[in-house]
This record gives C-alpha cells, structure tokens and sequence, in this order.
C-alpha cells in the first residue's frame, strides 16, 4: 500500500521549521498488517513536544522515521490472529503498547512496558517488524504508531476501541494528552475533597490534568504558566485561579498535588517549590535527558513530600480510556477545548513551529482530507 508520510532524516534542523522543513512529505510503502497487527486510516493526529523532541534532538531517536504518536482512525484491515475488533471500528492509538507479560505490565500502569519501551527505543512495532519502507529502505515507527500518515500499521495493543460517538478529534487526543495528563492526577497522587491541585506547564498536557483536576468534587484547581493567553484559558475553564510562575512563588501558593507538565527543568524546580507540606509532586514532562534541579533531602524528610514519576499519566489505556470517555460524555471533561488550532497536513512543519514557541495548546491536523493512496 502506498501512503504519505511526514518523516524525519535529520535533527537539530534551524528554525523557523517553516522554511528548515525538518518533517518531509514522502510516498512511502505500507506493508500489510502481520499476525496480532492491524491496518488503520489515520483521522486525526496532534502535534505533541513528545513530537518536537525529536525534530530538535531533545529526544534522540533512531532516522529516519515516520513522526507522530497521537492520534485516531479507523480500522482498514486485521492481521492474522485479531479477533477482538472489526473493520470500520474507530480506534485511539496509543504510544506505548503492552506485551500484558512483563514486569512493568503487571505494576497496573506504574512502570511502562518493558518490551513495548525497548521496541519504541528501536523504532519498530512491539513484534520487532519495521513495516514502512522509502525505495527498498526501512523508515523506522515512532513510538509503534507513526500517525503523521494517511494510514498506520500497529500492533493490536497500540490501540483501544472507542464508539462511534466520540469524535476524531476527541479520541485522538484521549490518546496522550488526556492519558498522560488525566492520568497524573487519577492515576499518580490522586487528590481528596479539600485539597488543591496545581498545574505547571499549561500545554495539551498540562490542561488535560486542569481538565481531569476540575472533574473532581471539591478539589480547588489552580494553573501557573508563562503564557498570559494559556492562563487565561485555564480560568474559563474553571481554574480559581491562573498565575505566572514568579506569582506563584511569590505568594507562598502550595498545593497538595502539583503536576509539572512543561518538561523543562525550571518548572520541575517550580513544581517542587510550590507543593504543601504532606504533598505530592507529580512530574510528566521529558526534558532533555540531562537536565538536573537541585532538591532538598531534608525539605522532603522533614515536610513529608514525596515526588513522582508518571509516565504515560501511569496508565492502562484499557482501563482508562474508557474512563475518560464517560467523563466526557457527562461533560465533565471537554476535551474539545484543548484544541487552540486546526492544521491542514502541509502545514505541519508550522504548527511545530508555534508548538516551539510555546503558543500551542493541541493543534490537530485533520486527516480525513487526505486522499487514497492505495
């Protein structure tokens, strides 16, 4: 099968990517889904820094490679072995699959899979296939999804079944967003009546755990982010209050729990500064792998803090998508606001350009205008 694919050959590429181009459009072949695979055609997809981190050498992966982890589709065709969903079924995908074996898989989401971390470091799907191809030459899988493409081969475990109610849109972001930033505050400290629950970084990310903060009774939600236009989303959404960092401290502000969502060092170090005696620092964001913060032992002792790694929001997509999607449907959790842009498929390279910026929320490209390239 042929599709088109925005791939990566190089990173570090110079900014503007607007005119560096570090993600290229190219027709690529699509092998047929192996056994427990399946074939997907790509509706929507966001633009994540998990995305960006690669394009800028953040995040080094293996090159070149198909882009892009969050997302929805429908189901094309199933592989040998798939007998739990059909053809026409929309689907989230998700960007670490399972093996339901492994060490990690029985922790119930607190440490991520263990073969599905090692075939996402490779760049192939969890059965160790790399199943796109340029003129005879492997183009490796970001993630096991690879969803900056008018369709996907993943492995079965990359993906859960939602109903055809919840829109494209919606289930893609449910994917990583809501995952990752929902599952920071359901899954890694969950807060009580009373407490109060503080945002750093108010990205896609980041406003998923606002989102999933202000979804629970009597949890007072405050968000603190650099950007005056993201601020003042996160008080229309129900925020009692949104500050600057600096106010933050400034103030004294503590929270019970205090998610840090920006994957940059100084909100980590801001994270950790504005959680209460008692509290939890929840952190989600990836930094560059050495990134350091200086930490007070004697702080954590002797105020009784802990802090967390949640990768992944600790989730079990099956456990918790669905979760979302009643909350969702309740209206408790409207994942349509996170969405600040809509892109075209070429214009992709410019929506990383405002995701670098730091003006983006979830920009979402829509790739039901895309053509047939079977």
């Amino acid at each position: 099968m042929r599709i088109r694919g925005a791939v990566l050959s190089r990173e570090g590429a110079d900014r503007p990517y607007v005119s560096s181009h570090p993600l290229q459009m190219r027709e690529l072949d699509l092998d047929a889904p192996g056994t427990g695979e399946i074939l997907v055609r790509i509706e929507a997809a966001g633009l994540c820094h998990s995305d960006l981190s690669v394009i800028n050498g953040d995040r080094s992966r293996p090159l070149p490679m198909l882009l892009g982890h969050e997302a929805s589709g429908r189901v094309v065709e199933l592989g040998d072995g798939v007998v739990d969903l059909a053809v026409g079924d929309r689907v989230v995908m998700t960007f670490l699959p399972r093996c339901g074996r492994c060490r990690g898989c029985m922790s119930e989401g607190r440490i991520p899979c263990e073969p599905g971390s090692a075939a996402n470091g490779a760049g192939t799907l969890l059965s160790g296939a790399v199943r796109l191809h340029d003129h005879g030459e492997d183009v490796l899988h970001h993630l096991g999804v690879s969803a900056f493409a008018t369709a996907a081969v993943v492995d079965r475990r990359s993906v859960v079944r939602v109903d055809d109610d919840v829109p494209a849109e919606v289930a893609a972001l449910l994917g990583c967003a809501i995952l990752t930033g929902g599952g920071a505050v359901f899954n890694a400290a969950p807060p009580s009546p009373g407490d109060r629950v503080v945002v750093v970084g108010l990205g896609g990310v980041g406003m998923s755990a606002l989102l999933a903060a202000l979804a629970i009774d009597g949890v007072d939600v405050v968000g603190v982010d650099l950007d005056p236009a993201k601020r003042e989303t996160a008080s229309r959404l129900g925020a009692s209050r949104a500050l600057a960092p600096q106010e933050a401290i400034g103030e004294g502000l503590r929270g019970d729990v205090v998610v840090e969502a920006a994957g940059a060092a100084a909100a980590f170090e801001t994270a950790i500064t504005l959680t209460a005696p008692g509290g939890t620092t929840v952190t989600v964001g990836l930094p560059r792998p050495e990134a350091r913060v200086p930490v007070s032992p004697l702080a954590l002792v002797a105020e009784g803090r802990r802090i967390v790694g949640s990768y992944l929001g600790s989730a079990v997509p099956e456990r918790d998508i669905p979760r979302y999607v009643d909350l969702w449907r309740r209206g408790l959790l409207p994942i349509e606001e996170l969405i600040s842009d809509r892109l075209p498929f070429d214009e992709i390279n410019r929506g990383m350009d405002r995701l670098a910026d730091g003006h983006a929320i979830r920009q979402v490209i829509d790739m039901t205008t895309e053509g047939d390239h079977r």
